[in-house]
C-alpha cells in the first residue's frame, strides 16, 4: 500500500527537469498518494509530475505552492518506483530523466476515452425534413446509438444533430469506454510434449511455485522447442492470477510469437513496439497498471509498464545485443529485467540457444537455475557443420562464393530445397573507392566509409543515416567514373547468386529493404512455404525464425566478427554463426551449414564446427577472469562529444586531474581517448574507460567525481555502464 497524505502535508514531486531531483508541494484537499501523476505549479506554467514521497527540502513551509490537480491515471506501486530509483542509480542518470524518458505515455493525463451517445427527448417536431426523419426512424428502432453511428446511417450532418439538441428534441450523453480484461483461455492444452521438455517444464514449475524472487536459464540447442517450454511457464503464472511480460529483442519476432500465443491461449497478447500506436499504448498502459492485462509481448521498452502484480518476465534471446539501449537513458534490457523481478520478488526466465557468457556465468555460480534442452523437437537432427579453408581456394575476382558452396547451392535447387545464405554487411559494399588515386567515399559528419546501396541507388552512412549520389568524378584526382567497390554486401552476393542461378528465386533479407514490419512478415511466410529458393540476410535471418524447408546454410567470412578491439569479439561470433547455422534441418529434412573462413584453425571456429559450447565457454571464461573483464569485472565507458574539439579535450583534461578520486576507491582509469569513432554528426568524441572489480558497487564514487568538475554548456556527456559496444 502506498503511503498516503493529507491536505496540507508537504509532499516530494518529481516532475521533468534534470537539474533537480524532487520539489516540494503542498498535498491537494482530501489526499494524496504516492505514485499519483499530478499538475503542479512551477513558475508561471503548469507541469505533470509523479508524487515521490515526503518532502525533502528545507522550503519555508508558508511559500510551499499547492498541487493544483491530481490526475485521473492509475497509481504507480511503491515497487515500481523503488526500480525506477535503483535503475537510475545503476546507470548514473538524473532520476527525473530516468523516468520520463522511459516511463511517460504521451498525453498521459487524458481521461478515459469516452464516446457520445444520442437518445430522443420524446419530445417530436412538428416538421420532420427527410433528414430528420432518417434519424428518428434509427432512434425508434433503438433507444440510444452512438453519435457517430447515427451519423453513418443517416447519412446526416452533425449540425442536424445539434439543431435538435439544442432544440430539445434530443439529448447527447458521454459515456466512459470501460475497458475490458484480456480473457486468455488457460485451459486450451498446448502442443504435446517431448520427454526432455516435459522434464524442464517439471524443473520451472518447481522453481515457480517458490514465492521468492528467482531466475532461470532455459538453454536449448535451436529446434529444440524452447517456446512450448515457457508457454507452460506463462500459463502457470497466468492461472495464478499474476501478469506476464515476454521480452522479445526484434520486433520480426513479434509477430511469429504472437500467432504462436494465440494459437495456444485463443486470444491474442497486447503488443508493446514502436509500431503500436499512441492510443492502444495508452490504452495498454492504463489495463497494465490497473492489472487487466494478463500477457504483454514487446521489445525492451515494454520493461517499463507499470504492472500492478507481475509474476514471471521471459527474456527470449536473452543473448541479444539489441536488448541494450545505447541512446539517451543507456541500459541493458536483460539486466533492468533481473532487476525488476527481483524487487517485485516476481520469477524470470532467461532463454536462448547461446546464452551470453553474463548469464552463463550466474548459472555456473548458482545465482541462476538452469534447464537444458539438449536435443531437437520431432527428431530432426542439428546440421553438421563444415569449414571451407578458403585459404586453398581459386580466387575469381568479383566473385565470393567458393566452388563447394556453389555446388551445394546448386543440389539443394534439384531437390526443391532451399538455401540460406548469410553475409552480415548490409548493402552493396564496404568501401567504394577511386581506382586512380585511392580516395576512400566517406562521409561528411562521421569518421566512417559510406556505404554503397545499389538496390536503391544511394550511398549512405550507418553512423548517422546521410545519404548521398554516387559521384561521377574523384572529388581528390578528378577522374571520371573512377570509383569501384570493394568487398561483398549482401546485395553484391544477392548479384553473384542471380547470375550462378539465374532460374532460382531469391530473397534478401536486411533492414535496409525492408520497409516496414507487414512486409517482413509477408517475406518470412513466403520463405516458411517455399516459395523462395535462395536466401540472402544479414543478422535478421538468424533471430529464431523457423524455415521448414531450409536444409542449407552458408556463412561467408565467418571469422570477419574475430577481428577488432571489442573482448566480447569471439563470444558474439560463436553467437551468431551457431544461431544462423541452426536455421538448417529443422523439419524432417537434413540439414548442413558451410563456413567459409581464412582461419579454419582459431578456437572460435572450432568450438562452432564441434558444437563444443562449454569447452568454448570455459577458455572464454579463463581469459576473461584473467583480463579482469566482464563478468568477471566491470566497465564503465563516458563518452564526451561536442562540435568544438577544444572544449571536449579540455573537460576531459579537468576530468583527468580529479582522477584521484577513482583511484582511491580502487577504479582503474583509461584515457581519455579519441573514441574509435571519433567524429559522429559532427561531434567529436573522446572516451573514458572505467574498469573495477565486480564487487563493488562504484556508482556514487563516478557520480562524485563527474560533479567535481562544470560540465560546459556545449558538451555532451554520456555514461554506459556496462557496455557492449565501444566504438
Amino acid at each position: 500500500m502506498n503511503t498516503k497524505f493529507k491536505s496540507g502535508e508537504r509532499v516530494g514531486v518529481l516532475i521533468e527537469a534534470a537539474s533537480v531531483t524532487l520539489l516540494d508541494y503542498k498535498a491537494p484537499k482530501g489526499s494524496v498518494s504516492v505514485g499519483a501523476f499530478v499538475q503542479v505549479p512551477l513558475r508561471n506554467r503548469q507541469v505533470i509530475g509523479v508524487v515521490w514521497g515526503a518532502g525533502v527540502s528545507e522550503f519555508e513551509e508558508g511559500k510551499l505552492r499547492t498541487i493544483t490537480k491530481v490526475l485521473q491515471v492509475p497509481i504507480l506501486d511503491q515497487n515500481y518506483l523503488n526500480f525506477i530509483e535503483k535503475m537510475a542509480e545503476y546507470t548514473i542518470t538524473p532520476l527525473s530523466a530516468t523516468f520520463f524518458r522511459l516511463t511517460r505515455i504521451p498525453e498521459i493525463d487524458e481521461a478515459k476515452k469516452s464516446v457520445k451517445f444520442c437518445e430522443a427527448s420524446g419530445l417530436e417536431p412538428d416538421r420532420l425534413t427527410p433528414k430528420r426523419q432518417a434519424v428518428f426512424r434509427i432512434l425508434g428502432q433503438r433507444r440510444r446509438v452512438k453519435v457517430a453511428e447515427l451519423l453513418a446511417e443517416a447519412n446526416v450532418s452533425y449540425a442536424v444533430i445539434q439543431r435538435l439538441v439544442k432544440q430539445g428534441y434530443l439529448t447527447i450523453k458521454l459515456q466512459e469506454i470501460q475497458d475490458k480484461p484480456q480473457q486468455l483461455n488457460l485451459k486450451n492444452p498446448g502442443t504435446k510434449l517431448n520427454s526432455e521438455q516435459k522434464n524442464a517444464v517439471s524443473q520451472i514449475t518447481q522453481v515457480l511455485d517458490k514465492p521468492e524472487y528467482a531466475a532461470i536459464l532455459l538453454k536449448g540447442v535451436p529446434g529444440a522447442g524452447k517456446t512450448e517450454v515457457y508457454l507452460e511457464a506463462i500459463a502457470q503464472v497466468l492461472k495464478e492470477g499474476k501478469q506476464v511480460l515476454v521480452l522479445l529483442p526484434e520486433i520480426a519476432l513479434t509477430n511469429q510469437i504472437l500467432n504462436r500465443f494465440e494459437e495456444r491461449f485463443k486470444t491474442r497478447p497486447f503488443e508493446w513496439h514502436s509500431a503500436v500506436s499512441k492510443a492502444v499504448k495508452r490504452r495498454i498502459w492504463r489495463m497494465t497498471a490497473e492489472g487487466n492485462s494478463q500477457l504483454v509481448v514487446g521489445a525492451r521498452s515494454a520493461l517499463f509498464l507499470p504492472f500492478a502484480n507481475l509474476g514471471l518476465i521471459i527474456i527470449d534471446e536473452e543473448h541479444d545485443s539489441s536488448f541494450k539501449q545505447d541512446s539517451g537513458i543507456i541500459y541493458h534490457g536483460r539486466d533492468m529485467a533481473v532487476l525488476r523481478a527481483s524487487m517485485c520478488q516476481a520469477k524470470v526466465l532467461l532463454v536462448s540457444a547461446t546464452p551470453s557468457l553474463e548469464t552463463l556465468t550466474n548459472a555456473r555460480n548458482g545465482k541462476y537455475h538452469r534447464v537444458d534442452l539438449m536435443s531437437r523437437f520431432g527428431g530432426s537432427q542439428l546440421p553438421e557443420i563444415i569449414p571451407i579453408d578458403m585459404r586453398g581456394q581459386k580466387k575469381v575476382s568479383g566473385k565470393w562464393l567458393s566452388g563447394a558452396l556453389v555446388t551445394e547451392i546448386a543440389q539443394r535447387l534439384e531437390r526443391e530445397e532451399q538455401s540460406l545464405l548469410f553475409l552480415n554487411r548490409r548493402g552493396y559494399a564496404p568501401l567504394t573507392t577511386c581506382s586512380e588515386c585511392g580516395h576512400q567515399l566517406g562521409c561528411h559528419d562521421c569518421d566512417t566509409n559510406l556505404v554503397e546501396h545499389r538496390f536503391i541507388g544511394e550511398m549512405i552512412c550507418h553512423q548517422c543515416g546521410l545519404k548521398s549520389q554516387k559521384p561521377n568524378e574523384c572529388p581528390v584526382c578528378h577522374a571520371k567514373e573512377s570509383f569501384v567497390p570493394v568487398g561483398p554486401g549482401v546485395e553484391r552476393l544477392a548479384e553473384e547468386v542471380s547470375e550462378t542461378f539465374s532460374e532460382a528465386k531469391l530473397e534478401v533479407i536486411s533492414s535496409d529493404l525492408i520497409k516496414s514490419t507487414s512486409q517482413l512478415m509477408e517475406t518470412l511466410d513466403r520463405i516458411s512455404r517455399g516459395a523462395v529458393d535462395i536466401v540472402i540476410g544479414t543478422q535478421i535471418v538468424a533471430k529464431g525464425h523457423h524455415f521448414p524447408k531450409i536444409t542449407l546454410v552458408g556463412v561467408l567470412d565467418a571469422d570477419v566478427g574475430l577481428h577488432g578491439g571489442d573482448f566480447r569479439a569471439s563470444e558474439k561470433t560463436f553467437q551468431i554463426i551457431r544461431q544462423v547455422a541452426g536455421r538448417a534441418g529443422r523439419a524432417e529434412l537434413p540439414g548442413i551449414a558451410l563456413l567459409q573462413t581464412w582461419q579454419p584453425d582459431n578456437p572460435v571456429i572450432q568450438a562452432i564446427i564441434s558444437n563444443d559450447d562449454e569447452k568454448f565457454l570455459d577458455t572464454e571464461s579463463m581469459e576473461r577472469e584473467v583480463a579482469g573483464c566482464p563478468p568477471f569485472g566491470q566497465y564503465i565507458a563516458i563518452i564526451l562529444s561536442g562540435k568544438n574539439g577544444e572544449k571536449v579535450e579540455e573537460y576531459a583534461t579537468n576530468l583527468l586531474k580529479m582522477s584521484q578520486l577513482l583511484e582511491d576507491n580502487q577504479i582503474t582509469l583509461f584515457g581519455p581517448a579519441p573514441a574509435p569513432i571519433f567524429r559522429i554528426q559532427g561531434r567529436l568524441r573522446y572516451r573514458f574507460l572505467l574498469q573495477a572489480d565486480r564487487s563493488m558497487k562504484v556508482q556514487r564514487t563516478i557520480r562524485h567525481w563527474l560533479s567535481s568538475v562544470k560540465q560546459p554548456t556545449n558538451v555532451r556527456l554520456s555514461v554506459d555502464v556496462d557496455p557492449v559496444w565501444f566504438m
